[in-house]
């Protein structure tokens, strides 16, 4: 097994709620939807399907809407792993951000 196919889930940091933590989860979910939605667009536009549908207005829409529905389930059942790497960069930035304000001083007096 190469180091590709393993799999290392996200886990909770210590310091962060479990409702914190789901609603990056599915932040993170939602975008790498959002990119397979793109993605998928991009690949049923660029097949030639006049002989299957007829083409048109209403193929055109159709497919949109496929398209991101697909990739939506697809996001939802693990994608192709983005929002792993994504959820580790929020994960990474609201630490960040809140360590920058926990380092300032608690009063105007305080030295």
């Amino acid at each position: 097994m190469s180091l590709s196919q393993v799999h290392i889930p996200v886990e909770r940091p210590n310091n962060m709620s479990e409702q914190s933590f789901k609603q990056l989860k599915d932040k993170a979910v939602e975008l790498e939807g959002v990119f397979l939605t793109t993605l998928l667009s991009q690949l049923t536009e660029a097949s030639n399907s006049d002989s299957e549908f007829g083409g048109g207005y209403a193929e055109e829409t159709w497919r949109g809407m496929m398209s991101t529905e697909y990739a939506n389930e697809m996001a939802k059942s693990g994608g192709v792993g983005l929002s792993d790497s994504i959820l580790r960069d929020l994960i990474a930035h609201q630490s960040a951000s809140t360590s920058q304000y926990s380092s300032l001083p608690a009063g105007a007096y305080q030295k």
